[in-house]
């Protein structure tokens, strides 16, 4: 299933709301969109959703709603509620035990994090792509042979620049709430 919401995550942006970053957890999803407005933000989540769930619907073979309950968004307004947002987002499987992560780290297969160009210490590139020129063009970003990012760039100020005052990621940061 984590198949079907990837692409429905890739699928999602549009040059007015876009998927920066997410983590899909066993029942739920957490996302780092930027939309132009509230409008935007509530059109660009139900369209994800939608798209979501007929794919989930389509890979277990069955019908009807896939999401119990509605999403909470949560408006990011300085540099550091996006750094710990980012940190939440990027690095949430941590919150629930140890897993076989990505690049020999512990970093979440069912994220954007190997796609993530804002990491302190750049995880190994044995065989992943990373280095400069990755996926589209962003430095220290992976690609997997054939396959485009599911996330697009971040734009503005805050998700770009702004949140990194407070520094980098580092894989060994640990979540908090947001």
């Amino acid at each position: 299933m984590f198949g079907e919401i990837r692409n429905a995550l890739a699928l999602a942006s549009r040059p007015t709301f876009r998927v920066v970053h997410f983590s899909v957890q066993t029942n739920h999803v957490h996302l780092v969109v930027e939309a132009h407005d509230k409008t935007t933000l509530s059109s660009g989540v139900r369209g994800l959703v939608i798209r979501a769930a007929r794919g989930v619907n389509r890979a277990v073979g069955r019908a009807g709603r896939v999401w119990t309950d509605r999403y909470h968004a949560h408006a990011l307004k300085t540099p550091r509620e996006v750094r710990n947002a980012l940190v939440y987002v990027l690095l949430n499987r941590k919150k629930h035990g140890s897993f076989p992560g990505i690049f020999g780290l512990d970093m979440d297969p069912c994220s954007s994090a190997e796609w993530f160009d804002g990491w302190k210490a750049r995880p190994a590139s044995a065989g992943r792509g990373l280095g400069p020129g990755g996926a589209r063009g962003r430095p220290g970003t992976a690609k997997r042979a054939g396959e485009d990012p599911p996330v697009v760039p971040a734009r503005t100020w805050l998700a770009t620049v702004g949140w990194r005052r407070h520094g980098l990621l580092r894989p060994d940061d640990a979540p908090t709430s947001v």
